[in-house]
């Protein structure tokens, strides 16, 4: 890539957790059986018109205003006209030239930097249904329709082209989808379709600013496929380049288990799409005082609470970005610190424990099982020294699957961590009593065999010796 540089800007839609369509009252759910959730207005038909779904223009405003957007006053639908077997009424209502958010910007960070990614435009539209091709439920040649997911409510976020890297266009798609599921308007799910990604690719020749021809890439439904499949093009047009050839603007559909791309159709201009005013939506207005209604019941953004987390719990760069990776587990670790003033032991715990439970239960922190309250009280005992590590993990395994306090477990497993130095000194004796040979060999130089002996007095404690001072009385013995 010495001699080219990549131009690259993506088109991102999401779908609105909204309990109905954009425009009708269908209800906006996915898995139903196919064909279910329709109607007259989402179908098409003649004589059915549309109604604005207040709540969807509510949250395309949300984004707007987290993405540092210009939000419209006034703003008007259009029709775009194409034609495509899962559209049934030929075109879709989506915005043009009078779209309600535009001239927004976000700062992604990656690999050490951060790069402003300008935000063209955010506007509203529905979605069109689905075309099914999997031949477990139909012949090879043929396609079956499901128009659920007719009018369902769409933002399409459209970056300017001024991402230079793969793993930049990643880490943007990665901040947009943190955002949404901040906001909690977008789910997020890239495997059921409810994150989309397009992305517009070009080159040129490194050191100028005339902008090559650009190829736009389709059905990629993870972070991996956007990072893999734009390498594919940039350098599939970088050899056409090199070769002497001119790249066709077209549009290409991802194949991710071949790893490859192939061209699905050469690209449409604005022109073909015959874009005009919907005349059956009047235009709306949105207030100024609505506006600033809709912006004061903003949460606090990723970015933002993670900057936080930094400055307020002294919490390193690594920590906080991974307690804010969402809404919920940010709120979690919060709940636990209220307890608990803590913060760098809430946040190993985290990190490590319950992390490792919600990766291997296929979960998240919404369905983890111990509530912040008797996570405090287990991490509160661990701390005041009352119990050991492996007891306060034995007592965590515990809470996953019983009611009981972390208090009523130390007394039932009979974990209480012993501080009595008279009761360790006996056993300790009576360790070193016992291995004469390994007392011989650690006075000769031999210092790894400590952690046999911390092993033995624990295992004769039953787990229960205060390791601290279990290994300086360890210590001051073998000394002797």
């Amino acid at each position: 890539m010495s001699d080219f540089e990549a131009i690259i800007g993506l088109e991102v839609h999401a779908q609105l957790l909204t309990e109905t369509k954009i425009f009708c009252n269908c209800r906006n759910i996915f898995g139903s059986a196919p064909n279910l959730n329709t109607c007259p207005v989402c179908l098409g038909l003649p004589g059915a018109l549309p109604v604005l779904n207040r709540r969807a223009l509510e949250y395309g405003i949300k984004m707007g205003l987290a993405t540092n957007c210009d939000i419209a006053t006034r703003s008007i639908f259009a029709r775009k006209n194409y034609f495509y077997p899962d559209l049934p009424k030929g075109y879709q209502i989506s915005q043009y030239d009078q779209p309600i958010c535009s001239n927004g910007w976000l700062i992604i960070e990656f690999e050490g930097y951060q790069r402003k990614i300008g935000i063209n435009r955010i506007h509203l539209e529905e979605d069109a249904g689905k075309s099914v091709h999997d031949e477990q439920y139909v012949a090879a040649d043929t396609s079956l329709i499901d128009l659920n997911r007719c009018g369902t409510p769409l933002i399409e976020i459209v970056s300017e082209p001024d991402i230079r890297h793969p793993g930049e266009a990643v880490a943007y798609l990665k901040l947009l989808r943190q955002i949404l599921q901040y906001l909690n308007i977008c789910d997020g799910n890239m495997e059921e379709g409810s994150l989309r990604c397009d992305a517009n690719i070009s080159l040129r020749k490194t050191g100028t600013n005339t902008l090559g021809t650009k190829t736009e890439l389709k059905n990629m439904n993870s972070f991996r496929n956007v990072e893999r499949a734009i390498i594919f093009e940039i350098n599939r047009q970088q050899n056409i380049l090199l070769d002497g050839g001119n790249v066709e603007q077209a549009t290409l559909l991802w194949d991710a288990d071949l790893n490859e791309a192939r061209i699905m159709r050469t690209k449409e201009e604005a022109h073909d799409y015959r874009y005009f005013p919907e005349p059956d939506l009047v235009p709306f207005e949105v207030s100024d005082v609505h506006i600033a209604d809709l912006k004061a019941s903003l949460p606090e953004l990723p970015q933002n609470r993670k900057s936080r987390f930094q400055e307020q719990y002294q919490l390193p760069e690594y920590d906080a970005d991974i307690l804010t990776a969402t809404r919920e587990l940010a709120d979690y670790f919060e709940e636990v610190v209220q307890e608990l003033n803590q913060p760098k032991l809430v946040s190993n715990w985290i990190m490590g424990e319950i992390l490792r439970w919600i990766n291997e239960n296929n979960s998240d922190i919404t369905r983890f099982p111990i509530q912040p309250v008797h996570m405090a009280e287990l991490l509160n005992l661990l701390a005041q020294n009352e119990i050991n590590s492996n007891a306060a993990k034995k007592i965590f395994q515990h809470m996953l699957k019983s009611e009981d306090t972390p208090a009523q477990l130390v007394d039932r497993l009979k974990l209480r961590q012993v501080s009595d130095e008279g009761y360790i000194e006996q056993i300790i004796e009576q360790i070193l009593k016992d291995h004469p040979a390994e007392v011989a060999a650690y006075r000769n130089g031999k210092d790894k065999l400590i952690g046999f002996f911390v092993g033995q007095v624990m295992r004769a404690s039953k787990g229960q010796a205060n390791p601290q001072i279990l290994t300086e009385l360890l210590k001051n013995k073998l000394l002797q």
